[in-house]
């Protein structure tokens, strides 16, 4: 019963998204994901790299922040932590110093794990003729750089947005809206979203994509659904088990 209870839930979801949206129907291309605590158990590391960077300027702050400004790019996180301490935005060699100094660290402290169960979501993705397609916030070398050792054949520089490819970064939608267009110039209603933080959720949301929540972080549920997450898990197992259904349902309505 409390099966298809959660069916009926998921379908009511989709249902409303379509309505809200416009949309007739989905006609799924391509699966969007994050990368940073989607397919990677990276966020520890950024977190505890960025509070140790910001520290060593002798400000205070906590690894929580670092959850919450998940997806922004670098820059763009420095600049909120000089606005709040100084009042201005930092110089671009500030940025270059903080941020070198916080990759310098994230390479210390990342243990290079997976999420469990990312590569099989990913590899039922493209069984099931989904192309996936990276959107990410990250510049971080050390990580993009094992995207192709540690999921082989899944992505390419062309189904990539990354912090190089973006001049805003999420919240904005502009990654997102890039995403569509490396997923075969897609419009909203032929894509899902998978993400882990809330400004990826705003992101994606204001980009008009149906938005799969993967809390695998020490947020609340519901700062990801107050994001605007259409459903949330707690897992990539949780989002594999019920992917079949997922596609079933975009299927039918």
């Amino acid at each position: 019963m409390a099966v298809l209870r959660f069916f009926n839930y998921m379908k009511e979801q989709f249902q409303k998204y379509l309505k809200a949206n416009s949309h007739i129907r989905f006609d799924l291309k391509a699966i969007l994901f994050d990368m940073d605590g989607v397919l990677y158990n990276s966020m520890p590391a950024h977190a505890k790299s960025w509070q140790q960077t910001v520290e060593e300027l002798g400000l205070k702050t906590n690894p929580e922040e670092f959850y919450l400004h998940e997806g922004r790019t670098g820059a763009s996180t420095i600049h909120i932590i000089f606005q709040r301490n100084f009042g201005r935005d930092a110089t671009e060699e500030e940025i270059q110093a903080i941020y070198e100094r916080k990759s310098e660290l994230f390479v210390k402290y990342n243990t290079g794990e997976t999420i469990p169960k990312a590569r099989e979501v990913l590899d039922f993705v493209k069984s099931n003729g989904l192309r996936p397609v990276l959107v990410t916030g990250s510049g971080q070398p050390s990580l993009l750089d094992r995207l192709d050792h540690d999921f082989p054949g899944i992505f390419s520089p062309e189904t990539m947005v990354t912090a190089f490819d973006v001049k805003i970064g999420k919240p904005h939608p502009e990654p997102f809206l890039m995403g569509l267009q490396k997923g075969g110039n897609l419009i909203p209603n032929q894509a899902l979203v998978v993400e882990n933080a809330p400004l990826g959720t705003e992101a994606a949301t204001k980009a008009g994509i149906f938005t799969i929540g993967v809390n695998t972080g020490p947020l609340h549920d519901n700062i990801l659904k107050d994001a605007g997450a259409n459903l949330v898990f707690h897992s990539m197992q949780e989002l594999l088990n019920k992917f079949p259904e997922i596609l079933e349902i975009t299927s039918l309505i």
